[in-house]
């Protein structure tokens, strides 16, 4: 069993932090806010003051925050980042959905530093962070991948190498960017279907036998039509996805699909609906 220590406890984090400490690690945790870190405290693990002194000593770092801001600090903070005290042998893991420049930065940093660094965003939400089904999109040294995976697989059910430091984090604003598209585009066509005075949930019965609609779509489409917007995957992140993969095409000009579907996501931010499940975009088309 390895040392491992794990930065940032929300939603996700939490839940991951979890699975680690279920499969015998020994686990050393850091939130910004220290309440969330009770639970995971009488389940056996050690909270550590900062990321800085989480990272003491651990053989695995890994994190999971909101952006590139959060993680930045995270990592390199003057006085509380976490790359100062890592160990030259250990390996650094951010989990964090995050811009492509950013991860380069991070990756040159940490290689700088003499630790190897991996990108891993993943895929999923809660209850596959609960079920230990998450996917992974792992970019980095193929070396490195070996030794982290057996990490990984604590946590999730496909371990997938994308390629060398940012496949992992450009792979992940793919998928999150042709999820978001998806759901936008369903939200658009229920309701006009709706409008034509037709029964949207036939429609979408009808196109589930039909190779047309993925299974994600259809689950998205689910959540529409029965009102059900609890926020596994908010609005507001989305939006934030959708940006970063904007700047990874390199202008909102030559990605315009995605460039429509943030606009999307960013007017239900102005509604409002910014807490809501990403299913919750369809309500802009009800009003």
């Amino acid at each position: 069993m390895s040392r491992i220590a794990f930065l940032g406890l929300g939603a996700m984090g939490s839940r991951m932090a979890t699975q680690l400490l279920s499969a015998g690690h020994e686990l050393v945790v850091w939130n910004r806010n220290p309440e969330k870190t009770d639970a995971l405290r009488a389940a056996g693990a050690e909270v550590a003051a900062s990321p800085r002194a989480a990272a003491a000593g651990a053989e695995f770092v890994l994190a999971m925050v909101r952006d590139d801001e959060a993680s930045r600090e995270i990592w390199l903070d003057r006085e509380t980042g976490a790359l100062a005290s890592i160990r030259q042998d250990a390996v650094a893991i951010e989990c964090s959905t995050l811009g492509l420049q950013w991860v380069a930065e991070l990756s040159v940093r940490c290689k700088a530093g003499g630790v190897a660094f991996l990108d891993a965003p993943l895929a999923g939400s809660r209850p596959q962070a609960e079920q230990r089904q998450l996917i992974f999109f792992v970019g980095g040294d193929p070396e490195v991948f070996a030794r982290a995976e057996p990490i990984l697989k604590a946590m999730g059910a496909a371990i997938h190498h994308a390629g060398l430091n940012g496949a992992g984090a450009l792979t992940k604003l793919v998928a999150n960017a042709l999820f978001g598209i998806q759901v936008a585009t369903i939200a658009e066509l229920i309701e006009t279907v709706r409008r034509r005075g037709v029964d949207p949930r036939r429609v979408i019965d009808v196109l589930a036998a039909t190779p047309v609609l993925s299974p994600a779509a259809k689950g998205a489409a689910g959540s529409m039509l029965q009102d059900a917007f609890a926020p596994l995957f908010p609005v507001e992140l989305v939006e934030k996805d959708l940006s970063y993969a904007l700047a990874a095409a390199g202008s909102d000009a030559k990605a315009p699909i995605v460039t429509a579907a943030r606009g999307v996501f960013a007017e239900a931010m102005r509604n409002g609906y910014g807490g809501d499940n990403l299913t919750g975009v369809v309500r802009l088309y009800r009003n």
